[in-house]
């Protein structure tokens, strides 16, 4: 049987999430190094990812490390840099599917007010049928919860569930609820599993 919806995680599958390539090109090797080794900005990013303020808890990190307050501050000030470039293969997949009338969700670690902040930059984050959103629901993936509350508010059973990450940790908790489940490395890949699943032609898939 065909699966009755389609999740997509956002980075990394529909738009890169390389912050240490941002800082790179920004600050220089060197100085991203010592940064991230001094800084946990991971742990910053998932305070938000879990819904505190977007802007006021990276602005509070740099309060707390004056030394590199101007570059934690970038985070926010050029987030959307942080959050680039998109993967324009699967976010044709995405309207693909839209268009063959699948029901398209999101499912993101992701700030509730970055999350609607980007909604305003990228504009195929308009374009699901449903959003779950880490930052609104308090909690995140691989968090079993997580999942749990997809299940229950879209009424469709696990097995009848495709999704696809980057991570591998986040799909092995997928699986454990029984949801079929594809771990992203290329759109061309992704496209290749939406095709044996039935969703879309190869034509379509842009194969």
């Amino acid at each position: 049987m065909q699966p009755e919806a389609v999740i997509f995680d956002i980075g990394n599958v529909l738009t890169h999430w390389q912050p240490e390539a941002f800082y790179d090109r920004v600050i220089g090797l060197d100085r991203r190094q010592a940064l991230f080794a001094e800084v946990d900005l991971h742990q910053m990013n998932a305070l938000v990812d879990d819904g505190a303020l977007f802007r006021e808890t990276i602005y509070d990190w740099a309060d707390r490390h004056p030394g590199w307050a101007p570059e934690i501050r970038l985070w926010y000030d050029r987030w959307i840099e942080l959050a680039s470039p998109r993967i324009e293969g699967s976010i044709a997949l995405l309207r693909a599917l839209r268009r063959r009338g699948v029901p398209v969700f999101a499912l993101t670690n992701f700030g509730s007010y970055s999350y609607d902040e980007a909604r305003e930059k990228l504009d195929f984050l308009c374009e699901f049928d449903r959003e779950y959103v880490s930052g609104r629901l308090f909690v995140s993936k691989p968090d079993p919860r997580i999942f749990q509350i997809v299940e229950e508010d879209s009424g469709i059973a696990p097995d009848r569930l495709l999704f696809t990450d980057d991570r591998a940790d986040n799909i092995t908790a997928a699986a454990r609820r029984g949801w079929r489940t594809h771990q992203f490395e290329t759109w061309q890949g992704w496209a290749r599993r939406l095709v044996a699943e039935g969703l879309l032609t190869d034509k379509e898939a842009g194969l």
